[in-house]
């Protein structure tokens, strides 16, 4: 026992969590046969399996479960330890994995993810984008972006201090043949291009006007299953649109697209980052966390 590393310990949990040596192997960035090794490795040192592996599948064995119960907390004990210590490095470096929804990614890449690696070339950013609310602690993520409303209540969040808005938007040549929508009812005499959600369901139209809240189930001839994809229908012609304001701002701006409905989409609160309430941060995400707060005060002034 003697000779096993927290690398390895670390690498059975990461197993056990994602239940794939593949996906594992890609939040450790190392390949899916090191991470196996390591894993045998380990199981020889201790004289027991700790997964049952099939070519489909990988769960842990009862003794396995045991040992990840008992060892994962004292794990993230050392962790946080080693951490504590590496804050008080003058230069944050290591390694900041943040989760967040695709067009979170999007509106955070260039002012605030690009900017800290200027500000600090000796650390690195894992950027994962996923539709899907995910456990940032379970999954191994430093910290989460998502729309203020979806960050869980047991996490301290951090505002980027911009609202958003829905835009409802549709090509000149479009309403050139169509009367444009007054009201959000008048969506339904409409072609639209619907956006199918990462659990599976066909994205409901919001719209807020005062105290009156309406959701349209819209009706068209096509559902994608990206913003980026609707975007491109949309401006091809086969219908109306519903995005995010800053996805097809420029378009409206260059006149490619014409915006209707627009006292129906008021703004509401926008992205906020998040994390866990660590006793012990790290220097990197301390940094990261102080750069945001520095754009978000930018953006209010």
């Amino acid at each position: 026992m003697s000779r096993t590393t927290i690398n390895d310990l670390g690498a059975v949990v990461a197993v056990a969590r994602r239940g794939s040596f593949r996906a594992a192997a890609v939040d450790l960035g190392m390949s899916t046969t090191a991470l196996s090794q390591a894993v045998a490795k380990l199981e020889t040192s201790l004289g027991v399996r700790l997964f049952n592996r099939t070519t489909r599948s990988v769960a842990l064995t009862d003794a396995g479960r045991q040992f990840v119960e008992a060892m994962g907390p004292a794990l993230e004990d050392i962790r946080g330890a080693m951490e504590a210590v590496r804050s008080h490095r003058e230069t944050p470096t290591g390694l900041l994995r943040i989760n967040a929804a695709p067009v979170a990614a999007s509106e955070i890449l260039s002012p605030l993810v690009l900017e800290f690696l200027r500000r600090y070339p000796d650390m690195t950013v894992d950027l994962v984008s996923e539709g899907r609310l995910v456990d940032i602690v379970a999954d191994g993520f430093d910290l989460g972006v998502r729309f203020a409303d979806l960050v869980p209540s047991d996490m301290i969040a951090v505002s980027l201090g911009r609202p958003q808005r829905f835009a409802v938007v549709g090509t000149p040549q479009y309403f050139a043949e169509h009367p444009r929508p007054l009201v959000p009812t008048d969506v339904l005499a409409h072609r639209c291009v619907r956006v199918r959600l990462p659990d599976g369901a066909i994205y409901r139209w919001h719209f807020e006007k005062g105290a009156e809240v309406v959701r349209i189930d819209a009706r068209g001839p096509i559902i994608l299953g990206e913003a980026s994809l609707a975007r491109t229908a949309v401006l091809d012609g086969i219908g109306l649109g519903f995005f995010m304001e800053q996805n097809v701002r420029a378009e409206i701006e260059a006149g490619r697209l014409v915006r209707v409905l627009d006292d129906w989409t008021p703004p509401f609160p926008g992205l906020s980052l998040y994390y866990p309430g660590r006793r012990n941060t790290s220097a990197g995400l301390r940094a990261f966390l102080a750069l945001a707060r520095e754009l978000a005060r930018g953006d209010e002034r």
